[in-house]
Protein backbone atom coordinates (compact mmCIF):
# COMPACT_ATOMS: atom_id res chain seq x y z
CA UNK A 1 0.00 0.00 0.00
CA UNK A 2 1.19 3.46 -1.02
CA UNK A 3 0.39 6.55 1.14
CA UNK A 4 -0.70 7.86 -2.08
CA UNK A 5 -3.09 5.63 -2.10
CA UNK A 6 -4.10 5.83 0.88
CA UNK A 7 -6.15 7.91 3.70
CA UNK A 8 -4.14 9.28 6.26
CA UNK A 9 -5.66 11.87 8.59
CA UNK A 10 -3.23 12.32 11.70
CA UNK A 11 -3.64 15.29 13.95
CA UNK A 12 -1.11 17.62 16.29
CA UNK A 13 -3.24 17.38 18.84
CA UNK A 14 -6.42 15.53 20.48
CA UNK A 15 -9.73 16.90 20.68
CA UNK A 16 -10.57 18.28 24.00
CA UNK A 17 -12.98 15.60 24.66
CA UNK A 18 -10.45 13.04 25.07
CA UNK A 19 -9.64 11.39 28.51
CA UNK A 20 -8.02 8.47 28.30
CA UNK A 21 -4.24 7.85 26.24
CA UNK A 22 -6.10 5.36 23.46
CA UNK A 23 -8.94 8.07 22.74
CA UNK A 24 -6.48 10.56 22.52
CA UNK A 25 -4.00 8.56 20.23
CA UNK A 26 -6.87 6.91 18.42
CA UNK A 27 -8.32 10.26 17.24
CA UNK A 28 -4.85 12.02 16.69
CA UNK A 29 -3.76 8.88 14.69
CA UNK A 30 -7.34 8.97 12.97
CA UNK A 31 -7.99 5.64 13.57
CA UNK A 32 -11.66 6.66 14.38
CA UNK A 33 -13.83 9.67 14.09
CA UNK A 34 -16.56 10.59 16.22
CA UNK A 35 -19.94 10.79 14.89
CA UNK A 36 -22.02 11.69 18.55
CA UNK A 37 -21.68 10.32 21.87
CA UNK A 38 -19.90 6.91 22.10
CA UNK A 39 -20.26 6.77 18.51
CA UNK A 40 -17.60 6.52 16.11
CA UNK A 41 -16.73 5.60 12.38
CA UNK A 42 -13.37 3.61 11.70
CA UNK A 43 -11.46 4.32 9.03
CA UNK A 44 -9.35 2.96 7.34
CA UNK A 45 -6.27 2.76 9.29
CA UNK A 46 -8.64 1.79 12.28
CA UNK A 47 -10.40 -0.81 10.16
CA UNK A 48 -6.98 -2.61 9.38
CA UNK A 49 -6.30 -2.95 13.20
CA UNK A 50 -9.96 -3.93 14.09
CA UNK A 51 -9.79 -7.01 11.22
CA UNK A 52 -6.44 -8.21 12.32
CA UNK A 53 -8.17 -8.32 15.81
CA UNK A 54 -11.16 -10.49 14.49
CA UNK A 55 -8.54 -12.64 12.35
CA UNK A 56 -6.98 -13.56 15.09
CA UNK A 57 -10.36 -14.17 17.46
CA UNK A 58 -11.84 -15.74 14.48
CA UNK A 59 -9.15 -18.20 13.97
CA UNK A 60 -8.76 -19.25 17.24
CA UNK A 61 -12.91 -19.97 17.48
CA UNK A 62 -12.49 -22.21 14.47
CA UNK A 63 -9.46 -23.55 16.00
CA UNK A 64 -11.36 -24.78 19.24
CA UNK A 65 -14.50 -26.10 17.06
CA UNK A 66 -17.16 -23.15 17.47
CA UNK A 67 -18.97 -22.81 14.50
CA UNK A 68 -19.65 -19.28 13.17
CA UNK A 69 -23.36 -17.85 12.38
CA UNK A 70 -24.88 -14.28 12.44
CA UNK A 71 -27.78 -13.25 14.27
CA UNK A 72 -30.05 -9.79 13.51
CA UNK A 73 -29.19 -6.94 15.96
CA UNK A 74 -32.54 -6.10 16.23
CA UNK A 75 -34.36 -8.71 18.51
CA UNK A 76 -38.02 -8.81 18.87
CA UNK A 77 -39.43 -7.69 22.65
CA UNK A 78 -41.06 -11.35 22.75
CA UNK A 79 -38.14 -12.84 23.58
CA UNK A 80 -36.63 -10.67 26.01
CA UNK A 81 -39.88 -10.67 27.85
CA UNK A 82 -39.85 -14.37 28.07
CA UNK A 83 -36.42 -14.32 29.81
CA UNK A 84 -37.55 -11.70 32.22
CA UNK A 85 -34.89 -9.38 30.79
CA UNK A 86 -37.20 -6.97 28.89
CA UNK A 87 -38.01 -4.91 32.26
CA UNK A 88 -34.67 -6.00 34.07
CA UNK A 89 -32.40 -4.84 32.11
CA UNK A 90 -32.98 -1.19 32.14
CA UNK A 91 -32.54 1.93 30.38
CA UNK A 92 -29.26 0.25 28.88
CA UNK A 93 -31.51 -1.64 26.29
CA UNK A 94 -32.17 0.43 23.33
CA UNK A 95 -36.30 -0.07 22.66
CA UNK A 96 -37.46 0.83 19.41
CA UNK A 97 -41.49 0.15 17.31
CA UNK A 98 -41.66 -0.93 14.04
CA UNK A 99 -44.30 0.18 11.82
CA UNK A 100 -47.01 -1.97 13.10
CA UNK A 101 -45.50 -0.60 16.60
CA UNK A 102 -44.56 -3.76 17.64
CA UNK A 103 -41.63 -3.39 20.30
CA UNK A 104 -38.27 -4.36 19.09
CA UNK A 105 -34.36 -3.61 20.55
CA UNK A 106 -31.32 -3.24 19.15
CA UNK A 107 -29.39 -5.84 20.79
CA UNK A 108 -26.47 -5.52 23.49
CA UNK A 109 -26.43 -9.33 23.50
CA UNK A 110 -27.81 -12.37 22.32
CA UNK A 111 -28.56 -15.18 25.00
CA UNK A 112 -32.31 -14.78 23.71
CA UNK A 113 -32.03 -14.73 20.27
CA UNK A 114 -29.41 -17.99 20.08
CA UNK A 115 -31.18 -19.66 22.35
CA UNK A 116 -34.53 -19.69 20.54
CA UNK A 117 -32.33 -21.12 17.85
CA UNK A 118 -31.31 -23.78 19.71
CA UNK A 119 -34.82 -24.94 21.04
CA UNK A 120 -36.37 -24.63 17.36
CA UNK A 121 -33.07 -26.74 15.70
CA UNK A 122 -31.93 -28.98 18.78
CA UNK A 123 -33.94 -32.30 19.55
CA UNK A 124 -31.68 -34.79 20.63
CA UNK A 125 -28.93 -35.60 22.54
CA UNK A 126 -26.77 -36.95 19.52
CA UNK A 127 -26.75 -33.15 18.29
CA UNK A 128 -24.97 -32.19 21.59
CA UNK A 129 -22.66 -29.92 22.51
CA UNK A 130 -22.66 -27.52 19.90
CA UNK A 131 -20.82 -24.11 19.89
CA UNK A 132 -22.24 -20.70 18.23
CA UNK A 133 -20.10 -17.82 17.63
CA UNK A 134 -20.50 -14.27 15.94
CA UNK A 135 -18.60 -11.26 15.88
CA UNK A 136 -20.91 -8.12 15.48
CA UNK A 137 -22.06 -5.33 16.43
CA UNK A 138 -23.52 -4.59 19.99
CA UNK A 139 -25.43 -1.69 21.04
CA UNK A 140 -25.18 -0.35 24.70
CA UNK A 141 -27.21 2.97 25.98
CA UNK A 142 -24.32 4.13 28.17
CA UNK A 143 -25.48 6.83 30.61
CA UNK A 144 -22.49 8.28 30.16
CA UNK A 145 -20.47 7.25 27.12
CA UNK A 146 -16.86 8.05 27.46
CA UNK A 147 -13.06 6.80 27.40
CA UNK A 148 -13.71 6.97 23.02
CA UNK A 149 -14.24 3.14 21.89
CA UNK A 150 -13.40 1.93 25.77
CA UNK A 151 -17.25 2.79 26.82
CA UNK A 152 -18.85 3.67 23.62
CA UNK A 153 -22.60 2.66 23.13
CA UNK A 154 -22.04 1.21 19.83
CA UNK A 155 -19.03 -1.76 19.81
CA UNK A 156 -17.98 -4.99 17.78
CA UNK A 157 -18.19 -7.90 20.37
CA UNK A 158 -17.24 -11.66 19.85
CA UNK A 159 -19.94 -13.40 21.48
CA UNK A 160 -20.08 -17.89 21.41
CA UNK A 161 -23.15 -19.71 23.02
CA UNK A 162 -22.51 -23.35 24.05
CA UNK A 163 -25.35 -25.66 24.62
CA UNK A 164 -25.42 -29.42 26.14
CA UNK A 165 -26.62 -32.39 27.18
CA UNK A 166 -24.83 -31.94 30.77
CA UNK A 167 -23.04 -29.90 33.65
CA UNK A 168 -19.95 -32.04 32.83
CA UNK A 169 -19.96 -31.53 29.02
CA UNK A 170 -20.16 -27.87 29.50
CA UNK A 171 -17.49 -27.54 31.97
CA UNK A 172 -15.12 -29.59 28.81
CA UNK A 173 -16.18 -26.66 26.56
CA UNK A 174 -15.97 -24.20 29.62
CA UNK A 175 -11.91 -25.41 29.85
CA UNK A 176 -11.49 -25.54 25.83
CA UNK A 177 -12.62 -21.78 25.76
CA UNK A 178 -10.58 -20.53 28.40
CA UNK A 179 -7.65 -22.08 26.21
CA UNK A 180 -8.90 -20.76 23.23
CA UNK A 181 -9.01 -16.81 25.39
CA UNK A 182 -5.21 -17.36 26.56
CA UNK A 183 -4.13 -18.23 23.10
CA UNK A 184 -6.19 -14.95 21.84
CA UNK A 185 -4.73 -12.80 24.29
CA UNK A 186 -1.18 -14.33 23.79
CA UNK A 187 -1.11 -14.05 20.14
CA UNK A 188 -2.36 -10.98 20.04
CA UNK A 189 0.69 -9.21 21.95
CA UNK A 190 -0.80 -8.26 25.18
CA UNK A 191 -0.16 -8.68 28.71
CA UNK A 192 -3.11 -10.19 30.42
CA UNK A 193 -4.50 -12.53 33.09
CA UNK A 194 -7.74 -14.49 33.54
CA UNK A 195 -9.19 -13.86 37.08
CA UNK A 196 -12.42 -15.52 39.25
CA UNK A 197 -15.21 -12.91 38.69
CA UNK A 198 -18.55 -12.35 39.70
CA UNK A 199 -21.72 -13.32 37.12
CA UNK A 200 -23.20 -9.59 37.21
CA UNK A 201 -26.51 -9.14 35.00
CA UNK A 202 -25.87 -12.21 32.74
CA UNK A 203 -26.16 -14.35 35.43
CA UNK A 204 -25.15 -18.58 35.89
CA UNK A 205 -22.53 -19.70 38.18
CA UNK A 206 -18.75 -19.90 37.28
CA UNK A 207 -17.28 -16.86 35.55
CA UNK A 208 -13.61 -15.63 34.69
CA UNK A 209 -12.75 -12.25 33.19
CA UNK A 210 -9.89 -12.00 31.04
CA UNK A 211 -7.56 -8.40 31.75
CA UNK A 212 -5.47 -6.66 29.68
CA UNK A 213 -2.77 -5.54 32.30
CA UNK A 214 -2.84 -1.26 32.28
CA UNK A 215 -2.83 1.36 34.91
CA UNK A 216 -5.97 3.34 33.31
CA UNK A 217 -8.03 -0.17 33.77
CA UNK A 218 -11.48 0.41 35.49
CA UNK A 219 -10.90 -2.46 37.42
CA UNK A 220 -9.37 -3.48 40.34
CA UNK A 221 -7.28 -7.36 40.31
CA UNK A 222 -6.27 -9.30 43.16
CA UNK A 223 -3.39 -11.73 42.30
CA UNK A 224 -0.71 -14.05 44.05
CA UNK A 225 2.33 -13.27 42.28
CA UNK A 226 3.54 -16.86 44.09
CA UNK A 227 0.67 -19.07 42.32
CA UNK A 228 -1.84 -18.90 39.72
CA UNK A 229 -4.48 -17.29 41.82
CA UNK A 230 -6.02 -14.04 40.70
CA UNK A 231 -9.67 -12.53 40.43
CA UNK A 232 -11.46 -9.37 40.35
CA UNK A 233 -11.25 -7.38 43.44
CA UNK A 234 -15.45 -7.77 43.78
CA UNK A 235 -14.76 -11.94 43.87
CA UNK A 236 -11.64 -12.05 45.90
CA UNK A 237 -11.70 -14.05 49.22
CA UNK A 238 -10.75 -12.09 51.89
CA UNK A 239 -9.56 -15.36 54.15
CA UNK A 240 -10.20 -15.48 58.05
CA UNK A 241 -6.61 -13.86 60.00
CA UNK A 242 -5.05 -16.40 61.25
CA UNK A 243 -4.41 -14.53 64.50
CA UNK A 244 -6.39 -15.25 67.73
CA UNK A 245 -7.98 -12.08 69.27
CA UNK A 246 -6.36 -10.59 72.35
CA UNK A 247 -7.29 -10.09 75.65
CA UNK A 248 -8.87 -6.66 76.56
CA UNK A 249 -6.25 -4.46 77.82
CA UNK A 250 -8.30 -1.20 78.10
CA UNK A 251 -11.06 -0.06 79.97
CA UNK A 252 -14.01 0.84 77.66
CA UNK A 253 -14.45 4.56 77.56
CA UNK A 254 -16.98 7.22 76.12
CA UNK A 255 -15.24 10.30 74.17
CA UNK A 256 -16.83 13.53 73.08
CA UNK A 257 -15.72 13.79 69.27
CA UNK A 258 -17.68 16.90 68.57
CA UNK A 259 -17.90 17.14 64.35
CA UNK A 260 -15.72 14.09 64.20
CA UNK A 261 -17.71 11.61 62.09
CA UNK A 262 -16.11 10.36 59.13
CA UNK A 263 -13.02 7.10 59.72
CA UNK A 264 -10.29 10.07 59.14
CA UNK A 265 -11.61 12.46 61.22
CA UNK A 266 -11.82 10.15 64.25
CA UNK A 267 -8.45 9.09 63.71
CA UNK A 268 -6.83 12.24 63.59
CA UNK A 269 -8.78 13.30 66.60
CA UNK A 270 -8.20 10.45 68.66
CA UNK A 271 -4.91 10.11 67.23
CA UNK A 272 -5.54 6.25 66.54
CA UNK A 273 -4.83 4.08 63.19
CA UNK A 274 -7.57 2.95 61.04
CA UNK A 275 -7.40 -0.36 61.82
CA UNK A 276 -7.79 0.06 65.42
CA UNK A 277 -11.48 1.34 64.61
CA UNK A 278 -14.52 -0.33 63.95
CA UNK A 279 -16.57 0.68 60.97
CA UNK A 280 -20.08 0.65 61.69
CA UNK A 281 -22.51 0.84 58.37
CA UNK A 282 -26.70 0.35 58.51
CA UNK A 283 -28.22 -1.21 55.61
CA UNK A 284 -32.04 -2.12 55.06
CA UNK A 285 -32.75 -5.34 52.92
CA UNK A 286 -36.12 -5.36 50.63
CA UNK A 287 -37.64 -6.18 53.29
CA UNK A 288 -37.27 -2.99 55.37
CA UNK A 289 -35.30 -4.81 57.86
CA UNK A 290 -31.84 -3.57 59.20
CA UNK A 291 -28.91 -4.81 59.37
CA UNK A 292 -25.35 -3.08 61.38
CA UNK A 293 -22.48 -4.07 59.09
CA UNK A 294 -19.25 -4.07 61.36
CA UNK A 295 -15.89 -2.96 59.06
CA UNK A 296 -12.33 -2.46 60.27
CA UNK A 297 -11.76 1.43 59.74
CA UNK A 298 -8.68 1.14 56.62
CA UNK A 299 -10.76 -1.54 55.14
CA UNK A 300 -13.95 -0.84 51.76
CA UNK A 301 -16.95 -3.04 51.76
CA UNK A 302 -17.77 -4.72 49.30
CA UNK A 303 -21.03 -4.26 48.21
CA UNK A 304 -20.98 -7.55 45.88
CA UNK A 305 -19.93 -9.94 48.68
CA UNK A 306 -23.19 -8.16 50.99
CA UNK A 307 -26.07 -8.38 47.97
CA UNK A 308 -25.30 -12.26 47.79
CA UNK A 309 -25.79 -12.64 51.94
CA UNK A 310 -28.35 -10.18 51.84
CA UNK A 311 -30.24 -10.17 48.25
CA UNK A 312 -31.23 -6.64 47.46
CA UNK A 313 -30.22 -3.96 50.00
CA UNK A 314 -29.67 -0.15 50.18
CA UNK A 315 -27.54 1.73 53.03
CA UNK A 316 -30.11 3.49 55.30
CA UNK A 317 -31.39 6.96 55.03
CA UNK A 318 -30.62 9.73 58.01
CA UNK A 319 -34.08 8.98 59.38
CA UNK A 320 -33.69 5.52 59.16
CA UNK A 321 -30.65 5.40 60.97
CA UNK A 322 -31.99 8.20 63.65
CA UNK A 323 -35.06 5.44 64.27
CA UNK A 324 -32.66 2.32 64.61
CA UNK A 325 -29.52 3.63 66.26
CA UNK A 326 -30.68 6.90 67.92
CA UNK A 327 -28.40 8.89 66.67
CA UNK A 328 -26.83 10.60 63.49
CA UNK A 329 -24.89 8.79 61.22
CA UNK A 330 -20.84 9.25 61.42
CA UNK A 331 -21.93 7.84 65.57
CA UNK A 332 -23.59 4.47 65.18
CA UNK A 333 -22.00 1.45 66.92
CA UNK A 334 -22.56 -1.77 67.88
CA UNK A 335 -22.33 -1.65 71.54
CA UNK A 336 -25.80 -1.61 73.11
CA UNK A 337 -27.41 -2.11 69.83
CA UNK A 338 -30.78 -4.56 68.93
CA UNK A 339 -29.99 -4.45 65.41
CA UNK A 340 -28.46 -7.63 63.84
CA UNK A 341 -25.03 -7.40 63.10
CA UNK A 342 -23.15 -8.82 60.50
CA UNK A 343 -19.84 -8.21 61.06
CA UNK A 344 -16.75 -8.66 58.61
CA UNK A 345 -13.79 -11.53 59.23
CA UNK A 346 -11.09 -9.03 60.12
CA UNK A 347 -13.47 -6.83 62.84
CA UNK A 348 -14.16 -10.51 64.56
CA UNK A 349 -10.18 -10.96 65.67
CA UNK A 350 -10.33 -6.77 67.19
CA UNK A 351 -9.82 -6.29 70.76
CA UNK A 352 -9.57 -2.54 72.17
CA UNK A 353 -10.74 -0.85 69.37
CA UNK A 354 -12.76 2.19 68.82
CA UNK A 355 -15.76 2.78 67.30
CA UNK A 356 -19.65 5.17 67.51
CA UNK A 357 -21.05 5.33 70.80
CA UNK A 358 -24.59 5.55 69.12
CA UNK A 359 -24.77 9.27 70.73
CA UNK A 360 -24.38 11.96 68.24
CA UNK A 361 -21.33 13.56 69.03
CA UNK A 362 -19.58 10.79 70.92
CA UNK A 363 -17.02 8.01 70.33
CA UNK A 364 -16.69 4.78 72.52
CA UNK A 365 -12.77 3.69 72.82
CA UNK A 366 -11.55 0.16 74.86
CA UNK A 367 -13.67 -1.71 73.13
CA UNK A 368 -14.14 -5.49 73.33
CA UNK A 369 -16.23 -8.52 71.95
CA UNK A 370 -17.72 -10.62 74.85
CA UNK A 371 -17.49 -8.09 77.82
CA UNK A 372 -18.88 -5.18 76.34
CA UNK A 373 -20.77 -6.25 73.43
CA UNK A 374 -21.75 -9.96 72.27
CA UNK A 375 -19.66 -11.75 69.98
CA UNK A 376 -20.95 -11.13 66.22
CA UNK A 377 -22.92 -14.04 65.79
CA UNK A 378 -23.33 -13.37 61.99
CA UNK A 379 -18.76 -13.39 60.78
CA UNK A 380 -18.74 -13.09 56.58
CA UNK A 381 -16.30 -12.30 54.47
CA UNK A 382 -17.53 -8.47 53.28
CA UNK A 383 -14.96 -6.49 52.56
CA UNK A 384 -12.73 -5.69 49.37
CA UNK A 385 -9.12 -7.38 49.68
CA UNK A 386 -6.30 -5.40 49.62
CA UNK A 387 -2.38 -5.68 49.24
CA UNK A 388 -0.79 -8.15 51.55
CA UNK A 389 -3.65 -10.24 52.16
CA UNK A 390 -3.40 -13.59 52.66
CA UNK A 391 -3.68 -15.50 48.82
CA UNK A 392 -6.92 -17.99 49.46
CA UNK A 393 -4.86 -20.34 47.73
CA UNK A 394 -2.71 -20.49 50.79
CA UNK A 395 0.29 -19.73 48.72
CA UNK A 396 1.27 -16.03 49.42
CA UNK A 397 0.25 -13.10 49.70
CA UNK A 398 -2.06 -10.88 47.39
CA UNK A 399 -0.76 -8.35 45.25
CA UNK A 400 -3.54 -5.43 43.75
CA UNK A 401 -3.28 -4.10 39.68
CA UNK A 402 -5.48 -2.60 37.35
CA UNK A 403 -7.08 -4.47 34.38
CA UNK A 404 -9.38 -3.42 31.40
CA UNK A 405 -11.78 -6.10 31.06
CA UNK A 406 -11.34 -7.57 27.25
CA UNK A 407 -12.99 -10.89 27.30
CA UNK A 408 -15.55 -13.27 29.72
CA UNK A 409 -16.84 -16.23 29.92
CA UNK A 410 -19.69 -17.52 32.17
CA UNK A 411 -20.77 -21.15 32.79
CA UNK A 412 -24.91 -19.94 32.61
CA UNK A 413 -26.41 -23.26 33.41
CA UNK A 414 -30.05 -22.94 32.75
CA UNK A 415 -30.83 -19.74 33.34
CA UNK A 416 -32.25 -18.66 29.48
CA UNK A 417 -32.71 -22.45 28.93
CA UNK A 418 -35.28 -22.58 31.16
CA UNK A 419 -36.60 -19.66 30.97
CA UNK A 420 -37.18 -20.15 27.10
CA UNK A 421 -37.74 -24.04 27.78
CA UNK A 422 -34.88 -25.17 25.38
CA UNK A 423 -35.07 -28.68 25.70
CA UNK A 424 -34.07 -31.96 24.24
CA UNK A 425 -34.32 -35.23 24.12
CA UNK A 426 -32.08 -37.83 26.09
CA UNK A 427 -30.99 -41.55 25.08
CA UNK A 428 -34.44 -42.46 27.22
CA UNK A 429 -36.53 -40.17 25.40
CA UNK A 430 -36.98 -37.85 28.49
CA UNK A 431 -37.03 -34.11 27.02
CA UNK A 432 -34.12 -32.38 29.55
CA UNK A 433 -33.35 -28.96 29.72
CA UNK A 434 -29.78 -27.70 28.06
CA UNK A 435 -27.32 -26.45 30.00
CA UNK A 436 -25.73 -23.16 28.31
CA UNK A 437 -22.51 -21.77 28.58
CA UNK A 438 -21.72 -17.95 27.15
CA UNK A 439 -18.24 -16.69 26.06
CA UNK A 440 -17.56 -12.76 25.09
CA UNK A 441 -14.82 -10.83 23.73
CA UNK A 442 -15.06 -6.86 22.90
CA UNK A 443 -13.14 -6.63 19.57
CA UNK A 444 -13.35 -3.27 19.25
CA UNK A 445 -12.29 -2.58 23.22
CA UNK A 446 -9.35 -4.96 22.85
CA UNK A 447 -8.06 -2.08 19.96
CA UNK A 448 -8.26 0.69 22.88
CA UNK A 449 -6.99 -1.65 25.09
CA UNK A 450 -3.64 -2.37 23.18
CA UNK A 451 -3.28 1.17 22.91
CA UNK A 452 -3.56 1.90 26.64
CA UNK A 453 -0.73 -0.62 27.36
CA UNK A 454 1.67 -0.06 24.42
CA UNK A 455 2.58 3.48 23.69
CA UNK A 456 5.29 6.31 24.64
CA UNK A 457 5.26 10.21 24.09
CA UNK A 458 5.66 9.93 20.09
CA UNK A 459 2.28 7.82 20.22
CA UNK A 460 0.75 4.06 19.69
CA UNK A 461 3.27 1.00 19.48
CA UNK A 462 1.21 -1.48 18.49
CA UNK A 463 2.11 -5.50 18.80
CA UNK A 464 3.01 -6.22 15.84
CA UNK A 465 0.38 -8.74 15.17
CA UNK A 466 -1.90 -5.97 15.23
CA UNK A 467 -0.22 -3.00 13.62
CA UNK A 468 -1.79 -1.59 11.17
CA UNK A 469 1.03 -2.48 8.53
CA UNK A 470 3.71 -4.36 10.10
CA UNK A 471 6.66 -2.29 7.86
CA UNK A 472 6.60 1.62 6.91
CA UNK A 473 9.09 2.10 4.24
CA UNK A 474 10.00 5.62 4.36
CA UNK A 475 12.24 7.35 1.42
CA UNK A 476 14.20 10.23 2.00
CA UNK A 477 14.08 12.40 -1.48
CA UNK A 478 12.68 10.00 -3.57
CA UNK A 479 11.40 12.67 -6.03
CA UNK A 480 14.61 13.76 -6.73
CA UNK A 481 16.47 10.34 -6.55
CA UNK A 482 15.99 7.63 -8.85
CA UNK A 483 18.13 5.31 -7.23
CA UNK A 484 16.35 5.85 -3.97
CA UNK A 485 12.77 5.76 -5.75
CA UNK A 486 13.98 2.10 -7.25
CA UNK A 487 15.53 0.41 -4.11
CA UNK A 488 11.78 1.55 -2.50
CA UNK A 489 9.49 0.19 -5.09
CA UNK A 490 11.71 -3.09 -5.43
CA UNK A 491 11.90 -3.88 -1.66
CA UNK A 492 7.65 -2.84 -1.04
CA UNK A 493 7.14 -5.35 -3.72
CA UNK A 494 9.46 -7.83 -2.36
CA UNK A 495 7.69 -7.68 1.02
CA UNK A 496 4.01 -7.37 -0.34
CA UNK A 497 4.88 -10.36 -2.22
CA UNK A 498 5.72 -12.14 0.74
CA UNK A 499 2.13 -11.20 2.13
CA UNK A 500 4.00 -8.79 4.97
CA UNK A 501 1.76 -5.44 4.78
CA UNK A 502 3.87 -2.47 3.93
CA UNK A 503 3.37 1.27 3.21
CA UNK A 504 5.18 2.62 1.41
CA UNK A 505 5.34 6.46 2.06
CA UNK A 506 5.59 8.22 -1.19
CA UNK A 507 4.36 11.40 -0.29
CA UNK A 508 6.03 14.62 -0.96
CA UNK A 509 6.77 15.50 2.64
CA UNK A 510 9.49 16.41 5.07
CA UNK A 511 11.36 13.47 6.60
CA UNK A 512 10.59 14.45 10.20
CA UNK A 513 6.65 14.55 9.17
CA UNK A 514 6.96 11.08 7.87
CA UNK A 515 8.54 9.66 11.02
CA UNK A 516 6.05 11.40 13.32
CA UNK A 517 3.27 10.36 11.44
CA UNK A 518 4.62 6.68 11.34
CA UNK A 519 5.27 6.46 15.08
CA UNK A 520 2.25 7.87 15.86
CA UNK A 521 -0.26 5.28 13.91
CA UNK A 522 1.84 2.61 16.01
CA UNK A 523 3.76 0.60 12.69
CA UNK A 524 5.51 -1.72 13.96
CA UNK A 525 9.13 -1.45 11.88
CA UNK A 526 10.75 1.57 10.03
CA UNK A 527 12.83 1.42 6.85
CA UNK A 528 14.25 4.31 5.85
CA UNK A 529 15.74 4.71 2.81
CA UNK A 530 18.37 7.62 1.56
CA UNK A 531 20.77 8.65 -1.12
CA UNK A 532 23.31 8.88 1.20
CA UNK A 533 23.03 5.46 2.64
CA UNK A 534 22.35 3.81 -0.82
CA UNK A 535 26.24 4.74 -2.04
CA UNK A 536 26.82 2.20 0.58
CA UNK A 537 24.37 -0.15 -0.33
CA UNK A 538 22.65 0.22 3.43
CA UNK A 539 19.67 1.96 4.65
CA UNK A 540 17.75 1.87 8.57
CA UNK A 541 15.93 -0.01 9.89
CA UNK A 542 14.16 0.77 13.26
CA UNK A 543 11.44 -1.22 15.38
CA UNK A 544 8.51 0.98 16.72
CA UNK A 545 10.27 0.00 20.49
CA UNK A 546 13.47 0.48 19.68
CA UNK A 547 15.84 3.11 21.07
CA UNK A 548 17.97 3.35 18.11
CA UNK A 549 18.35 2.48 14.58
CA UNK A 550 20.26 -0.12 12.87
CA UNK A 551 22.22 0.01 9.64
CA UNK A 552 21.54 -3.37 7.32
CA UNK A 553 22.85 -4.12 4.17
CA UNK A 554 19.92 -3.07 1.57
CA UNK A 555 20.85 -6.74 0.33
CA UNK A 556 19.72 -7.88 3.46
CA UNK A 557 16.92 -6.09 4.97
CA UNK A 558 14.30 -8.22 3.23
CA UNK A 559 14.94 -11.22 4.27
CA UNK A 560 15.67 -9.59 7.68
CA UNK A 561 12.30 -8.18 7.71
CA UNK A 562 10.66 -11.75 6.77
CA UNK A 563 12.59 -13.01 9.79
CA UNK A 564 11.31 -10.74 12.12
CA UNK A 565 7.45 -10.80 11.14
CA UNK A 566 7.97 -14.87 11.10
CA UNK A 567 9.44 -14.70 14.57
Amino acid sequence: MRTSRFFISTLKEAPSEAELVSHRLMLRAGLIKRLASGLYTWMPLGLRVLRKVEAIVREEMDRAGALELLMPAVQPAELWQESGRWDFYGAELLRLKDRHQRDFCFGPTHEEVIADVARREVKSYRQLPLNFYQIQTKFRDEIRPRFGVMRAREFVMKDAYSFHADYASLEETYAVMHRAYTRIFTRLGLRFRAVAADTGSIGGTGSHEFHVLADSGEDAIAFCPDSDYAANVELAEAVMPSCERKAAAMDMSRIATPGAKSIDEVCAFLNVDASKVVKSLLVMNDAGSPFLILLRGDHQLNEIKLGKILGEWRFANEAEVEAHMGCRPGYIGPVGSKVQVIADRSVSVMSDFVCGASENGFHLAGVNFGRDLESPARIEDIRNVVSGDASPDGKGSLELCRGIEVGHIFQLRTKYTEALNVTFLDESGQAKVMEMGCYGIGVSRIVAAAIEQNHDERGIIFPDAIAPFRVAIVPIGMKKSQAVKDAVESLHESLSACGIDVLLDDRDERPGVMFADIELMGIAHRIVVGDRGLKEGKVEYQGRKDAEAKVIDLADIAGYIREICAS
